[in-house]
This record gives C-alpha cells, structure tokens and sequence, in this order.
C-alpha cells in the first residue's frame, strides 16, 4: 500500500489530464490523509474542466473565421497613464492552440501574466509589439497614437495576416480584413494573447524607467495617476516620460 506522502507526490507529479485516472485508484482509500489528497485532486480537475470550457468559448471567433490562414488578435494598454508609452501587440495563435487561461491582462495577476507572456511568446505563429511614446502621444493624441502603435505591431508580423480582430475598434490605413468586437479581450483568445503580451511589455518597461526617473513610484503605478504619483508630480514637476497633454491639472 502506497503511504500518504508517496500518492501526495504521485498527485504532484501528474498532469492534470491524468487526474482522472488517478482519483480513481485511491478513491476507494480510507484513510483521512489519503481522502483529503482525493478531495483537492477533484476540485483542482473540476477546475481544470471549468477552464477548458471557458477557453474553448474563447476561440469562438477563432472557429468563426476558420477559413482564414493567419488570424491575428490585436490589443493595447496604456491609453490611461500619466507617464510612458501606449503599447500594442499583435498575437497569431496556431490553429490548435492549447494555451489555458487566456484573458483579459487586467484580469490575471502579474504572476499568471509572466507565465502566459512566456507561453504565449514560445507557441504563438507570430508576435509583433508596437509602441508610441510620450511625445507621440502629445503630438497627434492618445487615440492616433493608439492606431500607430497598433500599425507598428502588425508591421513587425513575420506573416501578413488574413484578417484582424480587434478589441472594439477599426484601425485606419490597414489593408486587412478587420472585425471589431467589444471588450473582445474577454471573447476572443487572440485579443486576449495581444493585450497580455501587451501589459507585460509595458509594465517590464515602466520598471525599467522607475530606475532611470526615481521619486514617481512608476514600478508600482506604470505611470497611473495614483496619489503617489501625483504627490510626486506636483513635488518634483514631470520627467521626460510624462504626457503633457495629460499632467495640466496637476503641474
């Protein structure tokens, strides 16, 4: 007979498909140990089936337009910031995706975001990221610059893709096929993909730029008007980084 400490290793040493078959080997065990071991295994496979239901919801968009070779998610963050650029990613999954928990960046913590940064950057057909900076964004305002950095990021596309789906707007001066789809980075996996590849590219960038600028807290913010960072703003006066069109009420 296995002791309890061995079937807790053989859990945690499992993938999860292989759950099933597992739970039904101890089930029958009567020891308390052994049936606590059992009872987490089956919440952890009932949330692992959750999932699978939910991420295949999200390539509902994906199958809709399956008849198209290259299928690229477009997403943006940093429209919102005092500070830093707004960067855009463009994500073409394969057509037999399997990567898990695909969502909206805001949605995941920045743990499980590094994580799918990862898989997503190893599995994908392609990935291209486009960025406008802080003077860009002064120049011609935070939605033209939305669409440029999105250009950029489709331009960086090691494919031309065969259509584009983007989270609820139309980009201008693209020659593709488009669909918009509202708070689409919650319905469609490729959009979701494009904005974590997006935030994490983003925050990396804005920790970088808390050692080049000290005394705003952009490490902790990413350049968010948070009372830290606005304290500072009005203490200090702005940085290079910082919008000017967006920091009049406070400096």
């Amino acid at each position: 007979m296995a002791s309890i400490v061995d079937i807790k290793r053989i859990f945690a040493e499992a993938d999860i498909r292989d759950y099933k078959e597992i739970i039904e080997k101890y089930a029958s065990d009567e020891r308390d140990g052994v049936k606590k071991i059992v009872r987490s295994a089956e919440k952890k496979l009932d949330t692992y089936h959750a999932e699978l239901e939910r991420s295949y919801k999200m390539f509902q968009f994906e199958r809709e337009f399956a008849d198209k070779q290259y299928i690229c998610g477009i997403d943006e963050v940093g429209r919102g910031p005092l500070a830093g650029p707004v960067v855009a990613a463009a994500v073409i999954l394969p057509k037999n995706c399997d990567i898990l928990y695909l969502n909206d960046s805001k949605q995941l913590s920045a743990k499980k975001r590094e994580a799918l940064y990862e898989e997503i950057m190893m599995k994908a057909v392609s990935v291209g990221v486009g960025m406008a900076d802080q003077d860009v964004i002064d120049d011609i305002n935070i939605l033209n610059a939305d669409y440029e950095a999105m250009r950029q990021a489709i331009s960086k596309l090691s494919v031309k893709p065969d259509i584009l789906l983007n989270d609820a707007v139309n980009i201008p001066d693209v020659d593709i096929t488009q669909k918009g789809i509202i708070k689409g980075d919650t319905l469609s996996a490729s959009i979701a993909a494009a904005s974590i590849i997006a935030k994490v590219t983003r925050d990396r960038l804005m920790v970088e730029y808390d050692s080049v600028y000290p005394g705003y807290g952009f490490a902790r913010n990413m350049g968010y008007g948070t009372a830290e960072h606005i304290a500072a703003l009005k203490n200090m006066g702005p940085c290079a980084i910082h919008r000017r069109s967006f920091i009049g009420n406070f400096v």
